[in-house]
């Protein structure tokens, strides 16, 4: 997923959070980085259940400083929870930098035993209040489509009638064959639909951070002269847009942009950031499965701005000023192979309005 930093886990911490596993005594254990290595700074043990312990740890956050906090959980005590503590408040440096090294950390001192993470931007994310809200959504069960409903009262039918439905193993999980992350049913759907229209319609995807799925935000008919005003500005997204154009030879393209304004949370950039190659090809397979009447653009863009993005911009970046069947790279020369592909350079910051 996100990139690495290269910092490691101290020999130090290594040993302690051992033992600590052994003994079942340790409650949390504080980790910093420091020296350009994970190093232990504060270790609580165990005095009640973890909900009331999460009182103490109140007092060693601080305000301004990232840290990863190692929690054991109750049931079983030997699973544990790890917490990334990176407060709005720090520097965009540490920001960065603790986003790069949770899985260095977590893959360093033993992947299985985490079996939960958990974020937090402020104390007030640390609380017994806000770990049981986190629980539940954790177990909460995804609500289901109409199409994941009538399959399975399907499978149920199915069952009472003595036979086995393997109807289901049909669907492919096209992103989580790539890189873990699994796409909702209705991102996939609405995704397909781009492939059979023959008007414009954008579709933005986010991904949900507690489960890294890729979920369907909003659809809508949107003509290019409201692509723009149509993707969120303070946040990141995936947009698929199916726009009808006269430069195409099949009349259209589908174009995928990976939008990721500046004020943006850098854990959610990196996110984004890391998945945005295979969203691409996972979409590219669900169009390649329907016949899809629109070619996906084998440019991708990216933008900070999304207020850049016109009938000027896309025809530019999808290089519709070229001769059909060439495309140019990010260094404006001519390349022979139209179906290689790279992302679109954007353009340099928007005149502020």
């Amino acid at each position: 997923m996100a990139a690495t930093s290269g910092i490691g886990v101290s020999p130090e911490l290594t040993k302690e959070f051992a033992d600590a596993v052994e003994t079942k005594n340790v409650r949390f254990i504080k980790v910093i980085i420091q020296d350009e290595s994970l190093v232990s700074v504060t270790s609580l043990s165990v005095t009640e259940s973890l909900n009331e312990d999460l009182v103490q740890l109140q007092d060693h956050l601080e305000e301004k400083e990232p840290c990863y906090i190692l929690a054991r959980l109750d049931d079983p005590p030997s699973e544990w929870l790890a917490i990334s503590y990176v407060p709005d408040f720090a520097n965009v440096r540490d920001k960065t930098l603790y986003a790069s090294t949770r899985g260095s950390l977590t893959k360093s001192l033993g992947s299985t035993v985490f079996t939960d993470s958990l974020f937090a931007t402020s104390k007030a994310d640390v609380t017994p209040e806000s770990y049981e809200a986190h629980k539940k959504h954790q177990a909460a069960p995804k609500p289901l489509s109409a199409r994941e409903q009538e399959i399975a009262n399907i499978k149920a039918a199915e069952r009472e009638a003595g036979n086995s439905y393997e109807g289901s193993n049909a669907r492919k999980n096209h992103i989580g064959q790539r890189v873990g992350l699994s796409w909702s049913s209705d991102a996939e759907d609405a995704v397909k639909g781009l492939g059979s229209r023959d008007d414009s319609r954008i579709v933005i995807l986010k991904i949900e951070p507690s489960t890294e799925s890729l979920e369907l935000d909003s659809f809508a008919d949107v003509t290019v002269d409201h692509l723009s005003s149509s993707i969120p500005s303070d946040q990141p997204s995936y947009v698929f847009y199916a726009w009808t154009n006269s430069y195409s030879q099949s009349g259209g393209d589908i174009v995928f942009i990976y939008s990721c304004p500046t004020t943006s949370p850098v854990r959610y950039r990196m996110l984004y950031s890391s998945a945005a190659m295979s969203t691409y090809l996972a979409a590219k397979d669900l169009l390649a499965e329907i016949g899809s009447t629109f070619p996906l653009a084998t440019k991708r863009i990216e933008t900070s701005d999304p207020t850049e993005l016109d009938e000027a911009f896309l025809k530019t970046s999808l290089n519709h000023d070229e001769p059909a069947g060439s495309i140019t790279n990010n260094s404006g020369a001519r390349q022979d192979d139209p179906a290689k592909p790279s992302f679109a350079k954007p353009r340099g910051p928007a005149r502020r309005r």
